[in-house]
């Protein structure tokens, strides 16, 4: 007996109840985004494995464990995009747009991470992510947030909190690095394996762990808000201050560290109790050093990211995708009429079935099983007419009317 067929584990089939609420979140981001002047580019999901190594880092989980990394029969090393930030970096490099003034973009499409599937974390998951390149200053980092913030709600998301840090810059994270990197090592003993690996790679990411014996050794651990300098700290001022004007809710997190290399000042993230331990709604950050690291010039960025399941999970239930109306032939005398009027009516924009034709009983049960709003039926006396018999499911009136008249009281 052949082996019963089944997705891969952790990568999961977009059936229509899911697309529906994928299709609501990609038409409120185009919508929202619109009107901060944001574009939506479209970016290659087979990118080269060197960019992400150069740009996330060679230490970081994503590129060491998660990414799905191959050589081609070119002999080319390339992979499935892991995250969206850096393939939009290089495409802003490769299209020569460093001297075109400030960029704004966003994206919608699969990323791919081997992770150990759990709630709201797959293996190939959608999002929606936002570049800004070329925008200076806290007022950008506010004003993006504002709009994150409008997005949620515009999706009606309810019980999601913004969390911020700054995570200081060149001049001055090396010196808190060294004081960190003390302090972790004098409490080695008593942190896991990871954090212990953490220590020399990549220290901040230590105390972003979720093991409670190891935040239990952390609970009074260098922060790096406490430490930047006077410009990151005029900047996290910059951006408070630009928070409260537009009335955008926030928190301090001195623990938001974001797992990935390229990060400095504004680190934030949109968080709710509603999803376990998968809690990140929406996340991101300021990252300025990465487009002069992959070969361009000095350039200020920020963006963020959203995993598209996570943000279904937490909308509410809306209207589901139906049938307006089902179209029945009564005889096969009316069936080429039937199927004029169901591709007349599909012309308005109504949603139509057609029941195939057959024996009548059958055709109705149908229109059931469809959940259908309305029948049209169609006998001889209608062909001759011109006209349709239209019935309503939920109250079971029924009356002879013209194609434009059932228009009306379907859109009415």
């Amino acid at each position: 007996m052949a082996k019963k067929l089944q997705s891969i584990r952790g990568i999961h089939d977009g059936l229509p109840s899911e697309v529906s609420k994928w299709r609501k979140i990609e038409d409120v981001a185009r919508k929202v985004f619109a009107t901060h002047a944001v574009s939506e580019v479209r970016l290659p999901i087979l990118e080269p494995t060197e960019l992400f190594v150069r740009s996330v880092g060679e230490e970081t989980d994503i590129v060491s464990k998660e990414m799905y990394a191959f050589e081609d029969q070119g002999g080319d090393n390339i992979c499935l995009r892991p995250e969206g930030t850096a393939g939009a970096v290089r495409a802003y490099l490769q299209a020569g747009l460093t001297r075109a003034g400030a960029q704004r973009w966003f994206y919608m499409g699969p990323m791919f991470r081997r992770e150990r599937p759990q709630k709201g974390r797959l293996r190939q998951f959608q999002q929606i992510g936002v570049e800004y390149f070329a925008v200076n200053g806290p007022v950008a980092d506010a004003e993006m947030l504002a709009m994150a913030q409008c997005f949620l709600d515009t999706l009606g998301i309810e019980k999601v909190r913004l969390e911020i840090n700054s995570l200081g810059c060149a001049a001055c994270r090396p010196a808190y690095r060294e004081t960190l990197v003390a302090y972790l090592n004098a409490r080695a003993e008593s942190l896991c394996a990871t954090c212990n690996d953490r220590i020399e790679k990549n220290p901040m990411r230590v105390l972003d762990c979720k093991n409670e014996s190891c935040q239990a050794q952390l609970t009074d651990a260098p922060e790096m808000v406490a430490h930047v300098c006077g410009d990151c700290e005029t900047h996290f001022s910059g951006l408070k201050s630009g928070l409260d004007a537009l009335g955008v809710r926030y928190e301090v997190n001195p623990r938001i560290v974001r797992g990935l290399d390229y990060y400095n000042r504004t680190a934030f993230e949109f968080v709710t109790d509603q999803l376990g331990a998968q809690g990140t709604v929406l996340a991101g950050g300021r990252y300025d050093g990465l487009v002069e690291s992959l070969g361009g010039p000095a350039t200020t960025a920020v963006g963020f990211a959203a995993g598209m399941e996570r943000l279904a999970m937490l909308m509410p239930d809306g209207d589901k995708q139906g049938v307006d109306v089902v179209v029945v032939a009564l005889g096969d005398g009316a069936l080429p009429y039937s199927l004029q009027v169901a591709s007349q009516l599909r012309a308005t924009g109504v949603a139509v079935v057609h029941a195939g034709g057959g024996a009548a009983k059958k055709q109705f049960k149908f229109a059931d099983r469809e959940g259908a709003l309305f029948v049209a039926v169609v006998g001889d006396d209608e062909v001759q007419q011109g006209v349709v018999a239209l019935k309503n499911l939920a109250t079971g009136e029924q009356q002879v009317c013209a194609i434009e008249q059932v228009v009306s009281l379907l859109k009415g």
